[in-house]
């Protein structure tokens, strides 16, 4: 019995101490990305001047691009989303919209908003996919293509898109999205002025819930009244304003969000696509184009830009806040283990050997560390292994600095865009980031574990996020 509590106390020292070290390496190096994403805003703000978007919109080296809209039973709305990307300002603009064989009203009412008529044209895909089962179009709308397909999954209906596209940019959007009528052209910007081989290049998305929309258009931006999706306009803020922006500045760009993204066609086409191994085909696919540069020896660049604007629906119920998180998580340990031969590799320079061991060891393997803290370190208390100043200190510095990280996205915000013009939504995304570490941190982390868990017992299966329709 002694050795075996010997054993006990071993073990519950080893955690204690991993538990420390993933405190400090979590929040050191969200520390440094705050740093870079300071920094970088600043001097892509400083730089808007000598190209703007009137500049880029005249330019005659500006890209033809396509948009490209995967949808699947988005019947509520997917009619607004196709008006919104139709006002978009730029030149020699296409869109596609890949309706993967839905089962609600979704292409009758695409036909039936914009009288399309269904055409037998040619279609030559050079990325396999599942049949193709009609193209719609308009003569009056000559850069609007629907296209009605079996269904196949996201991947394969972006797929599809790009063997139908004829631009050498193409723009990925979800059917829920709704864009900022400049945001392609800024989101270019990166392509347009870079002097080397820039694939993707992505840009940020901001919560929808709570804006007023017309005509497919953000008229007013103003905070949602759900708790639920209050944090997680936090959420977007600190992802998107400091973990991105702070990877781009220093090449480790390992997530474009597919949401909104653009990416070169016959870079993609090369990498093979967009695959149906894991559930989470953006991030996959950003991976994918990395092994694929590093093998052929091809020599790329990936950007993420912090101004473009790509307005979204969050869940705004716990139930389907749960299927989002957790697939995010699942599809993260999907592609991190498949790609494991660039961790800590010197060929991927720095994604191999900072943003890929983080992303493993912080954001895919410390949700299961911080979980079993939670129960762990208490459990050290009760037997004495823990001194209580030392564990009231330690749960107060994680609270307090959680909330430094959180605020202080808020405040870079504040100071960058102020998409938020008003005070008292100022005061309210201040206070949803201070209490976001006190209980809905926990539910998410919950909800995170159990995509690991899924991961490991070798679950497949996408969970469909429904939304209730731009707020009016």
């Amino acid at each position: 019995m002694e050795e075996w509590r010997q054993v006990f106390y071993h073990a519950m020292n080893m955690f204690n101490v991993l538990i420390v070290s993933y405190f400090f390496l979590a929040n050191g190096t969200y520390t440094l990305l705050m740093i870079f994403s300071l920094v970088s805003v600043w001097v892509h703000n400083r730089r808007l001047g000598y190209l703007t978007a009137d500049d880029l919109r005249e330019s005659p080296v500006t890209p033809p691009a396509t948009i490209i809209m995967p949808a699947w039973n988005e019947q509520e709305v997917i009619v607004e989303s196709v008006r919104s990307i139709m006002r978009t300002d730029y030149p020699n603009l296409e869109i596609i919209v890949v309706d993967d064989g839905s089962t609600d009203d979704s292409l009758n009412r695409l036909v039936n908003a914009f009288r399309l008529i269904k055409m037998d044209l040619i279609y030559r895909p050079r990325l396999a996919t599942k049949a193709v089962r009609g193209i719609y179009v308009n003569p009056r709308l000559p850069n609007l293509v629907v296209i009605s397909k079996d269904n196949g999954g996201k991947p394969d209906a972006l797929n599809v898109g790009i063997n139908i596209c004829r631009t050498p940019y193409f723009c990925t959007l979800d059917a829920d999205c709704i864009l900022e009528r400049d945001a392609l052209l800024r989101l270019m910007r990166p392509i347009v002025k870079s002097p080397e081989n820039t694939v993707a290049s992505g840009g940020i998305v901001r919560i929808l819930n709570g804006c007023e929309v017309q005509d497919g258009k953000v008229v007013n931006v103003s905070m949602p009244k759900g708790a639920i999706e209050r944090f997680q306009v936090v959420e977007y803020l600190r992802s998107f304003l400091f973990g991105r922006t702070g990877w781009d500045l220093v090449g480790g760009t390992l997530i474009v969000s597919g949401a909104f993204a653009v990416f070169h066609r016959e870079t993609v086409i090369e990498a093979g696509g967009f695959l149906h191994d894991t559930v989470t085909e953006d991030m996959d696919l950003i991976v994918q184009i990395h092994r694929w540069a590093v093998h052929h020896k091809r020599k790329i660049k990936m950007s993420f830009t912090s101004d473009p604007v790509c307005w979204t629906e969050c869940p705004a119920k716990m139930g389907m806040l749960g299927r989002q998180r957790r697939r995010w998580q699942m599809g993260l340990c999907q592609t991190l283990w498949k790609s494991s031969e660039m961790l800590f590799n010197s060929k991927f320079k720095a994604v191999g050997m900072l943003s890929f061991p983080f992303h493993l060891y912080v954001e895919a393997l410390g949700s299961m560390v911080e979980f079993l803290g939670y129960f762990m370190v208490p459990l050290a208390l009760m037997f004495g292994m823990v001194p209580v100043p030392l564990f009231i200190m330690f749960v107060v510095l994680s609270l307090v600095y959680g909330s430094f990280l959180s605020v202080g996205s808020v405040l870079l915000e504040e100071l960058t865009y102020r998409r938020y013009p008003s005070v008292r939504d100022l005061m309210i995304l201040l206070v949803y980031a201070v209490l976001e570490n006190i209980g809905y941190r926990q539910v998410v982390l919950y909800y995170r574990v159990q995509g690991v868990m899924k991961f490991i017992f070798g679950f497949r299966q996408w969970e469909k996020v429904t939304h209730l329709g731009a707020t009016p």
